[in-house]
């Protein structure tokens, strides 16, 4: 677990830095920032998706976990989540959108995998000593940007790398180079539609298409 404390506390750093400069830009400033990660992540996603073994399998897993996230309505779950901490707060910055933003490019990608995987089985941190420094410093744009709610993708960093490093120990043989490539690909797509969202090009309920990661990685054991 070394490696996701230590990624927890670089995005923690790196979310107290830009919610400290960002307060002090113009709008101007904090605009372009936003756009900047936008496409950032447009980038980021088409690279991530591109690493898939499978498009049947990656168009079966969104399509289907979008209509069980919507069934199962995540999306407003947690954003009534996000309100109720925000009312708590008292912020005015977009915080369910920054930390379901942070969230998905945080936890979603080969390095979260792989470095968890690798932390579990061998007790190697390398990989998620890498992560970590990379997450520090997109958290400082992503926070400077949409403000405190970053800072809480802690939890769910802490859940999804820290489950994968203890359940890595005990199901190791079910995280193939298949497996991971599907999630990663999957993963991939929905860091797109985040890049969509922060340009304003489509607004999307992003968080109902999370299923689709459990579905990719139960798909890529069944269709090697």
């Amino acid at each position: 677990m070394k490696g996701t404390l230590f990624n927890i506390f670089t995005v923690i750093l790196g979310s107290l830095i830009g919610i400290t400069i960002g307060s002090k830009f113009p709008e101007k400033i904090k605009k372009i920032a936003f756009d900047g990660v936008g496409l950032s992540s447009l980038t980021l996603g088409i690279m991530l998706a591109l690493k898939t073994d499978s498009i049947i399998i990656m168009v079966f897993s969104v399509l289907f976990g979008g209509i069980i996230g919507e069934i199962l309505k995540i999306e407003d779950f947690l954003e009534s989540i996000g309100d109720r901490i925000k009312s708590k707060i008292k912020t005015n910055s977009p915080f369910t959108e920054g930390f379901i933003t942070s969230t998905l490019i945080f936890c979603v990608g080969s390095m979260a995998i792989i470095g968890s995987i690798n932390e579990g089985l061998t007790g190697d941190v390398t990989i998620l000593y890498t992560k970590s420094i990379l997450d520090g410093v997109t958290s400082i744009a992503l926070s400077s940007a949409l403000g405190i709610g970053v800072l809480f993708s802690i939890f769910p960093i802490l859940i999804y790398q820290g489950g994968i490093t203890i359940l890595s120990t005990y199901v190791r043989s079910l995280f193939t180079d298949h497996s991971i490539n599907m999630i990663t690909g999957v993963g991939g797509v929905l860091i797109i539609g985040i890049g969509l969202n922060l340009l304003g090009i489509k607004k999307i309920k992003l968080s109902n298409f999370l299923p689709a990661l459990i579905i990719a990685f139960i798909l890529s054991i069944i269709i090697k």
